[in-house]
């Protein structure tokens, strides 16, 4: 069952990158108390989630600040390492929290995992944005199959 407005977000352990190296993180840390912008990509490194849609979280968060977000987190079913050297590459530094989902669990209790397996690349996320208030998701935007448009930063700012 896909994750809905009003539901909790699931209990999950997530990894991200940090300058000491590779970190458990718990989506309560993450959410908890929190307003929380979350997108999620099928993939790192990959066209249109490289091009536009890290940067364009990258290029709003302040804005994204203004109107009370206190984290915006990014997250792709790959490992830590990838999603590291990802966040260097897109030069997200302190603006956007890197969160691996390596095996897709948190993916999969969301409800939102793309089965990409015969284009040989697995099982991943769709592409999606969410906002959670005190880890109640207060909105949810899925893309359609190849689609950008409602889980832009600039989407997420117009509903905030």
């Amino acid at each position: 069952m896909t994750i809905k407005v009003g539901d909790s977000i699931p209990s999950a352990k997530l990894m991200t990158p940090t300058p000491d190296g590779p970190k458990e993180i718990s989506t309560d840390e993450i959410f908890k108390g929190k307003k929380v912008v979350l997108f999620a990509v099928p993939g790192a490194f990959t066209p249109t989630c490289s091009a536009k849609h890290v940067p364009g979280f990258v290029q709003e968060a302040d804005a994204l600040h203004a109107k009370g977000v206190d984290t915006i987190a990014c997250v792709a079913v790959n490992d830590v390492f990838v999603m590291g050297a990802w966040g260097k590459d897109q030069g997200v530094g302190d603006k956007v929290l890197m969160l691996a989902d390596g095996s897709g669990a948190f993916t999969k209790a969301l409800g939102l995992e793309l089965d990409l397996i015969a284009r040989g690349l697995g099982v991943r996320s769709q592409r999606f944005a969410l906002v959670a208030d005190d880890g109640k998701v207060t909105h949810l935007a899925v893309e359609a199959p190849g689609g950008f448009d409602v889980s832009r930063a600039e989407a997420v700012l117009a509903v905030l």
